[in-house]
Parts: structure tokens; sequence; C-alpha cells
């Protein structure tokens, strides 16, 4: 049961918190998506940007890289999500509790086969609609990066490129 709660769970959002720690899972608009381990090549470019990205966060005291996977609730209701690659400015620390609770300032999916329209579309319309401020999705196979900046509550693309990820949000580039 969820803490707390001595009752079975009366909300989806219930629901999702009873999932065992670990589970490869998001709540997206009412709806529980799961998915399986990622593949060996997704784990090899998450982690170099991950590497290289804490480095620049720390070295320039610019906020909080989180590992994954780390559960984000963007609500209390109806949206969990488990971002690969995940930011928080140093102004929005305080929304790291036990768990991310509130909307991070920078995310990145690496796409795994079968879950392109998952964080193509559906993600993509999420953090949006949250007011994420920077979204990138990596190819793994190919490197091709697809980035957005958020302008006026909107989604704005960033230049395509391969092999490099350009953040305007962390004023850097890096290559992997």
């Amino acid at each position: 049961m969820t803490k707390g709660v001595n009752h079975p769970p009366r909300t989806i959002m219930e629901v999702y918190e009873m999932l065992p720690e670990g589970t490869l899972a998001e709540l997206i608009d009412g709806i529980i998506y799961m998915s399986p381990s990622p593949v060996a090549i997704h784990q090899i470019v998450q982690g170099e940007i991950f590497r290289q990205l804490a480095n620049h966060v720390v070295e320039h005291g610019l906020g909080q890289m989180l590992p994954p996977p780390m559960d984000v609730f963007l609500d209390n209701h109806s949206n969990a999500v488990q971002a690969d690659i995940l930011f928080i400015a140093k102004a929005n620390l305080d929304i790291i509790k036990k768990k991310v609770r509130g909307v991070p300032d920078l995310v990145g999916e690496i796409i795994s086969p079968g879950n392109t329209k998952h964080d193509v579309e559906r993600k993509k319309e999420l953090y949006e609609r949250f007011g994420v401020k920077e979204y990138w999705i990596i190819e793994p196979e190919s490197k091709r990066v697809t980035g957005y900046h958020l302008v006026n509550q909107k989604f704005e693309p960033l230049p395509v490129s391969v092999g490099k990820l350009n953040s305007i949000l962390l004023a850097y580039e890096i290559s992997f």
C-alpha cells in the first residue's frame, strides 16, 4: 500500500506509486505505460551524455543531474515519468524530495526500439504542456539529436545534429 494509505488504491496515481521500486513504468494522462529494460546501445549513449553533462553542471554549480530511473511527478493526479536525462536548475532544487515532484528544467529521452512514438509524440506534448524548458530526443544508433526549447509556452525546434548535443539552457555542447 502507498505510505499512509490503508485502503485499496482509489486513484491511478496510487496504483502507480504502489509499483515496485525500479519498475520501468510511466503514467501519462492517467494511463500506465510499461517498458522493457533498455538495450546496451541505449545505456552506453545515455551514460556518456550523462557523464559529460553532470561534470559540466557540477563544475559550474548549475543545479543537479539525476541518473535514471527516477520518478518525476509532474502533477499529483495523472502524470509521472522516468526520463533518461534529467536536469534541475539550482533555482528549482526544491522539487527534489524522495522523488522529483515538479517540472524539471531539461529532459532527454534516448529512443529504444518500440518507443519512438511514445517519446517523439506523447512525451514531447506532455513536456511542452508542463513547461519543461528544453527537451532532447536522441536516437542512439544514428546519434541523431532532435531538440526543442520552450518559447512562450511552445516548443521551438533546435537545429538537428548528429553526435552532438547543444544545450541552450546549459550553454554547453557535448559530443558523444
